[in-house]
């Protein structure tokens, strides 16, 4: 089931996000690339910041990529101090074989990261995993060969049966599934799309082995939201239980955040 999109006032975004991880132990929380991007890539102040990726900023020519780079990196630390009660400088952001991040020194609090065109999406829990993934919801992948390089038997059955107008955005949403779940357990691109798949309706989204049955259990939680309806987003949690929990399969809120990054103290 699609989780509902919280609108909050600027004001009011680090609170939310602090509910939330009160409440639920787990969310995710989007923002706009151009909001978060420094107007100012030499400043000096940046190299605090972002920390060790200031060395791989320095690296990167000029390009819509690199503002991608400094503003999600700027998010995800903002977000992550908003939580641990921290400045965002003082978060060390790194990253394991494969590209997945996490936060030096810091075991209580899972992290993930994503960003296309003008979106960033950052997810975090206290509890297992977390991986997340945006699309443009419009990006076309049908009829390209993508589905056949990233759809099981199942899915190719069941997408059939999705109205023809709809098919190339059901397809996107699964490619960012299982892309969130690929980065949940540290695999990325590496882990072959077409051993696991998910279902083409929404309600009770679990995945699914290539025939079709169940593939994991109530240890892991998947949801997919659509962000002005520009934008694909999904996320896979995994809580393997340990401990008090709201139920694993809850609707999960996508929260939008503040636009200044110099305001995480709100």
């Amino acid at each position: 089931m699609m989780g509902p999109l919280r609108h909050l006032g600027p004001a009011h975004s680090w609170q939310a996000v602090r509910r939330a991880m009160a409440d639920e132990g787990t969310c995710v929380v989007y923002a706009a690339v151009d909001d978060w991007l420094p107007c100012d890539l030499d400043s000096p102040g940046l190299v605090d910041d972002l920390g060790p990726d200031h060395l791989r900023l320095a690296r990167m020519p000029a390009s819509r990529n690199r503002d991608r780079f400094v503003a999600s990196r700027l998010l995800l630390k903002s977000a992550a101090s908003a939580v641990l009660g921290a400045l965002p400088r003082e978060l060390e952001l790194a990253y394991k074989p494969g590209g997945r991040p996490y936060l030096r020194g810091i075991d209580q609090l899972d992290v993930g990261l994503s960003h296309t065109e003008g979106l960033l999406v950052v997810g975090l829990t206290r509890f297992g995993r977390i991986g997340v993934d945006t699309e443009p919801a419009d990006r076309r992948m049908l009829e390209l060969g993508t589905e056949l390089k990233a759809c099981t038997p199942y899915e190719l059955e069941e997408l059939q049966r999705v109205p023809e107008q709809r098919r190339n955005r059901e397809l996107v949403r699964l490619w960012t599934l299982k892309e969130a779940y690929s980065k949940a357990i540290g695999q990325g691109l590496r882990f072959r799309f077409t051993e696991f798949g998910f279902g083409t309706r929404d309600a009770g989204v679990r995945m699914l082995r290539p025939d079709g049955t169940p593939g994991t259990g109530e240890e892991w939680s998947f949801h997919s939201w659509l962000v002005d309806d520009a934008y694909t987003v999904s996320a896979a949690v995994y809580d393997p239980g340990f401990g008090d929990r709201q139920e694993t399969g809850a609707v999960l809120p996508l929260l939008p955040v503040l636009s200044d990054p110099r305001s995480s103290a709100s």
